[in-house]
């Protein structure tokens, strides 16, 4: 087993890249995760580990073990290294050096017949698109879809803001008019977040196979996934404010659609 104590090491600035550069991580098809309950996740979402490294002093080599079998490479860093690679102020003493997942549309499958699906489209925030995932998560929905990806989604952030959920979620992405063909070759209805042309959401039957798609906050959704919806459809608004955060919005309508199902 290695051991680093130096904050200098190659391996060590190679893995800061990967931290802080998506085009690294796309480069190298790896990334970063830091915990054990994020890596938990990743391990029961199946994905593949190139290498474990942690602090001794946070963390054991039998936690690493319990964690991963004995075939995985750890390498023990000291406090001054793992603080160096951490990302969270909170300090766990275990990062793991993953690989990437292909999130190509044509590796989507659904275990069912009548699919619940959340489609993006164009989500920027990373606290936003972790926010969506954990919704997700939540509601045991079949697929996230996002639709002119802004943001890596194997940026720290999106990790540490959907608690994990990155790697709990069936994801697929895609520009919207390759979804667009993807849902309708499903036969998945759209049902499109928005103000124009709308019904409100609880009037809709979402008890078949269903999309539920939600447009950013600042400019919502573009005129392509109104004019291909099924229906549009709104969450009406009591107070001053004509919308609410995007998760927000996808929860309610999620959950109302799993509420039809019985919460199946």
């Amino acid at each position: 087993m290695k051991a680093i104590t130096s904050t200098q090491n190659t391996y060590i600035k190679n893995l800061l890249k990967l931290q802080e550069k998506a085009r690294e991580r796309k480069k190298q098809g790896l990334f970063l995760i830091e915990g054990k309950r994020e890596i938990s996740l990743a391990i029961r979402g199946n994905y593949s580990f190139e290498t474990v490294l942690y602090n001794p002093d946070f963390v054991s080599e039998e936690e690493i073990l319990h964690l991963f079998n004995e075939n995985i490479n750890r390498i023990e860093v000291s406090k001054e290294v793992y603080q160096k690679l951490a990302y969270r102020d909170a300090t766990e003493g275990i990062i793991a050096v993953a690989k990437t997942k292909d999130f190509s549309l044509k590796n989507i499958q659904f275990k069912n017949d009548t699919p619940l699906i959340l489609v993006a489209e164009a989500p920027e925030k990373p606290g936003n698109i972790g926010a969506l995932l954990r919704t997700a998560d939540a509601a045991n929905i079949d697929a996230v879809i996002i639709a002119n990806p802004k943001t890596d989604l194997y940026n720290a952030n999106i990790i540490r803001s959907s608690v994990g959920c990155l790697f709990t979620n069936q994801i697929g992405t895609g520009t919207s008019e390759e979804i667009i063909d993807f849902l309708t070759s499903h036969k998945i209805p759209l049902y499109a977040t928005t103000l124009q042309n709308s019904n409100e959401y609880h009037k809709e039957d979402y008890t078949k196979s269903t999309a539920i798609v939600v447009g950013t906050e600042a400019t919502g959704l573009t005129e392509v996934w109104r004019e291909k919806a099924k229906q549009n459809i709104n969450i009406p608004m009591q107070g001053q404010i004509d919308s609410m955060n995007v998760s927000v919005a996808a929860a309610i309508v999620l959950f109302e659609a799993k509420r039809q199902r019985n919460f199946n």
